[in-house]
């Protein structure tokens, strides 16, 4: 008989990714055919799944959503900080950001109700880029190109080799594609610099264009063919 793993089963409801389901198990808020689970169950048909006492509903129709987030917004579920995106975009479904765009940023983010496609972007093995323009407080360096596009020691790792083109005396462009936390900062910091803005342009395939600041639109078919192809060859295993 088919099974699937229960945190793939829990998070193609919508309502979270599989790693938001793996906490859920191990805290003990998930019950299987009514005995409490763990990791590692799987669900097959005809199998009850219970989270917080309560069914888990049938799947949700798939929304996909491009946000052109403001800086202020934190890129986080928990309803208990006020300046969370979820509640700003307000949207009837339950939605969650793909990956992080610091508080501090502005710029293009995903959100999504499916749980599925999120390890497949994030997984940095996966080698999705992601397009950002940064201002610095100074002028570059002759050597900051050079420098930054080669790997800076970050966070006890030294950073992938990126794509990395002056566009102005103290303003760059840089496409990565891994996601290290608040790496550009920590990059320019690094470096000796200070980033007074930074706004992502770009993710994979989708650019943020002519999207104002505050505005969310779902994908166009188009968009969404050409984030599933990319996709297609992509692992969502944890690393």
């Amino acid at each position: 008989m088919e099974s699937t793993s229960l945190n793939k089963y829990i998070s193609e409801t919508g309502i979270c990714s599989r790693r938001e389901a793996d906490k859920f198990i191990e805290s003990g808020r998930v019950t299987l055919n009514g005995v409490i689970a763990v990791k590692g169950n799987r669900v097959a048909e005809g199998d009850v799944v219970f989270l917080n006492g309560k069914p888990l509903r049938s799947n949700p129709k798939r929304i996909y959503i491009a946000f052109h987030k403001p800086r202020g917004l934190t890129c986080t579920t928990d309803l208990r900080d006020k300046s969370n995106v979820v509640s700003y975009i307000n949207h009837t479904q339950r939605i969650f950001p793909i990956g992080r765009l610091d508080k501090d940023s502005e710029g293009l983010i995903f959100l999504t109700n499916d749980g599925d496609i999120v390890n497949k972007i994030l997984r940095s093995r996966n080698g999705h880029e992601k397009e950002y323009i940064v201002v610095v407080d100074k002028i570059l360096a002759p050597d900051f190109v050079r420098r930054m596009s080669n790997g800076i020691p970050i966070l006890g790792t030294t950073t992938k080799q990126c794509a990395v083109e002056k566009k102005g005396q103290s303003t760059f462009r840089i496409i990565l594609t891994q996601g290290l936390n608040r790496q550009i900062r920590r990059m320019c910091e690094f470096m000796g610099y200070e980033v007074k803005k930074l706004k992502r342009i770009r993710i994979m395939s989708l650019k943020l264009d002519d999207l104002a600041v505050g505005k969310w639109r779902y994908f166009t078919e188009t968009e969404m063919k050409e984030i599933e192809e990319l996709l297609e060859d992509s692992t969502n295993s944890y690393e």
